[in-house]
């Protein structure tokens, strides 16, 4: 049975009049993106061409980086425009419609980390449950109550194979960390294609929600959620 397609597409407006559209093919229910093979990919896709150190892929297995791969059009579209150039953009999906006019590494941000959670990249492909609620132009804590949820949806589903889960998240500072060191070598590797700031500055960006999360982890700043929980958190909640 062939697997159900989803599309995300984002449509976008620049400043000089330019429409341009990308969409983002998702096969169900695993979300894994459908991406097209192509004959010849730019130098700097490369597996080897700043290769992420903690990257497992090994080059005589996959020659490519897939999350170079999966962004190769939205690079080369974008790396000649500035990060705060203002764009119209309007997202659809199959249940919902986002719009707005925001700045283009804002917009690039969200493209991109949908790109990379769903390109295949091992390391990455932690963050893929995110796209089931992909959620544009979130906030820092929007971002962090997302995060949480995934993570803890994994461990219940962990316990339920009895497989060890982490109920106190030590695991996921881990994980971020992870993330952030691919997050480095993948702004290194568009770096030497020379392009505007609008790319590199979008993976920053997704970075910042990283350190965010791994701030409030080890912080242990969640108070503000237990506010949201109070139904929860009374002595007889569970009756």
């Amino acid at each position: 049975m062939q697997p159900k397609i989803k599309t995300i597409t984002y449509k976008f407006r620049l400043e000089n009049g330019t429409e341009k559209e990308f969409s983002v093919r998702l096969s169900t229910p695993g979300l894994r993106q459908e991406i097209d093979v192509r004959a010849v990919a730019p130098a700097w896709t490369k597996l080897e061409h700043q290769q992420c150190p903690n990257c497992p892929l090994k080059p005589a297995d996959s020659p490519r980086c897939p999350v170079a791969v999966s962004l190769i059009d939205v690079v080369e579209f974008f790396k000649d425009h500035p990060s705060y150039e203002v764009v119209q953009v309007k997202i659809d999906s199959e249940v919902r419609e986002f719009s707005g006019t925001k700045s283009l590494q804002a917009v690039l941000s969200s493209l991109m980390g949908l790109h990379m959670a769903t390109s295949g990249c091992p390391v990455l492909d932690a963050l893929r449950p995110m796209v089931f609620t992909h959620l544009p132009f979130s906030t820092m804590e929007e971002t962090l109550f997302r995060v949480m949820s995934m993570y803890l949806v994994a461990q219940f589903l962990r316990a339920r194979r009895g497989q060890a889960p982490d109920w106190e998240l030590k695991n996921l500072v881990r994980m971020y960390e992870d993330i952030y060191a691919v997050n480095v070598a993948f702004i290194r590797r568009i770096q030497s294609i020379n392009p505007k700031d609008a790319s590199l500055n979008a993976v920053a960006n997704l970075d910042c929600f990283g350190a965010f999360t791994r701030f409030s982890l080890e912080k242990k700043s969640l108070e503000q959620l237990e506010a949201l929980y109070e139904a929860y958190l009374k002595d007889d909640a569970a009756a």
